[in-house]
């Protein structure tokens, strides 16, 4: 039989598919062709099956989904440090939202997102999901960076540079949508920024699009003991009560951070077949709490995991959030079997690429799926001995060792570098704005 041309293979040590869950395959081989995997299957199979145009071996690697970082604001890594140790509305009101007022404009969120595209890039992101200003600026530098990501269409109730009101913003974003749409590495989703930020009249506009052209509704969720107090004051219930009354609780809803959650909100996230992006590390330096992660993965909710924006975190490292968020359920939990290795990294992939109703394309090593993928080098002194890769991962690895990246059968990353990306150049370009910006 004669062996069949393909574009790639490729060969490592351990390669965790996550679907299906808690396997570990050793000695495999992933073959891809036209960016889409068709085959994984032992490493000698792979030899006399097909022949490839490109080959990487991998020794002493870990091959994994590539990670989806189900919520940031990408452009605001141009504000990374701008004002630290302080708690989320004063955080808002006092520095960010000022500086956003004053500097964020087209140029600035194409530039904050070719920033931390590379940034997520080098450390095995292949996909994120957004929300901020100027989505079509942020898709174009998504789309130069050759990373894979779900824009928001972001609503708000007050002007800005980039709109005037919920209407406005909603007209723009669908028009840099359809200018978009035949790009294969681009969706989108609907991104009200939070029941605080948006009146029932935009989020019943919200509802009405994201029905009729099915999109994902991703928004900021009982963040802060303070979002549900004013909510209380302001409405005479809780946010996602709310939201309930509104009709936007479905499976198309991604709940950011979803911290302060009572029992029979748990049960509503779960009826409504909802999904959580969990931001571990946001929420710890903003204060704002610990998302209950461990029951709501008991009760079936589906559960990502995000890095929040650079200026709330401030590393757009997906890595170190697996940990944190393993580390923060079995605290708070009090069972160190409450959310395990495997389960994280789910989360990091298939959760994500759930939420986003893109699990068909991604989030797993399996066949028929977009060939994003991740390397991660276990041959680290830090690293030895490994008696299990995906333990390594989620409480061992750090960002450095990832060591090759791939978005759609594009190698991205190859030996820890950035490919087709003048990171020179980009730091410079950061230097530039933080002239501009410096308080």
């Amino acid at each position: 039989m004669p062996m069949q041309p393909v574009d790639l293979i490729v060969e490592a040590r351990w390669t965790v598919p996550v679907d299906p869950a808690d396997v570990v395959l050793d000695n495999h081989a992933v073959v891809v062709n036209d960016g889409r995997i068709v085959a994984v299957l032992p490493h000698s199979e792979a030899a006399v099956r097909f022949s490839a145009r490109s080959h990487k071996h991998l020794e002493q690697h870990v091959l994994i989904p590539g990670l989806v970082n189900l919520h940031t604001h990408a452009a605001m890594s141009l504000l990374r440090g701008l004002a630290d140790d302080l708690p989320l509305m004063e955080w808002l009101q006092q520095h960010i939202w000022p500086a956003e007022a004053q500097h964020v404009s087209e140029q600035f969120v194409h530039d904050g997102t070719l920033l931390a595209c590379a940034e997520m890039l080098r450390g095995g992101i292949t996909c994120f999901n957004d929300m901020y200003f100027f989505p079509g600026a942020a898709a174009d530098a998504a789309l130069a960076s050759g990373i894979r990501a779900a824009i928001g269409l972001i609503t708000v109730d007050f002007p800005s540079s980039y709109a005037t009101d919920a209407d406005d913003y909603l007209a723009k974003g669908l028009a840099a949508r359809d200018q978009r749409l035949d790009e294969p590495l681009l969706s989108f989703c609907l991104a009200p920024h939070a029941p605080y930020t948006v009146s029932d009249a935009g989020f019943g506009r919200v509802l009405t699009l994201a029905e009729q052209i099915e999109l994902p509704i991703h928004l900021h969720l009982h963040e802060t003991r303070q979002e549900i107090d004013d909510s209380l004051q302001r409405f005479g219930m809780r946010p996602i009560e709310r939201l309930r009354r509104l009709g936007l609780l479905s499976p198309a809803l991604i709940a950011v951070h979803a911290v302060h959650l009572e029992a029979h909100e748990i049960g509503l996230l779960a009826e409504y077949g909802c999904s959580v992006a969990h931001c571990p590390s946001s929420n710890l330096k903003l204060a704002s709490g610990i998302s209950p992660v461990s029951e709501l993965s008991a009760r079936g909710i589906n559960v990502g995991l995000g890095t929040d924006g650079a200026a709330s975190n401030n590393r757009l490292d997906l890595l170190q959030e697996m940990r944190l968020a393993a580390l923060l359920a079995k605290e708070q939990s009090g069972r160190a079997d409450a959310i395990n290795a495997h389960r994280v990294l789910r989360m990091a992939t298939l959760g994500g690429a759930r939420a986003l109703g893109l699990e068909a394309s991604i989030g797993s090593i399996s066949v028929g799926k977009a060939a994003d993928l991740c390397a991660v080098s276990l041959d680290d002194l830090a690293l030895a001995p490994c008696y299990d890769p995906v333990s390594q991962l989620a409480y061992s690895v750090g960002r450095e060792h990832v060591s090759a990246v791939w978005v759609a059968g594009r190698m991205r990353v190859e030996n820890g570098q950035l490919l087709e990306c003048n990171e020179t150049g980009l730091i410079k370009l950061a230097l530039l704005w933080q002239n501009k910006i410096r308080p």
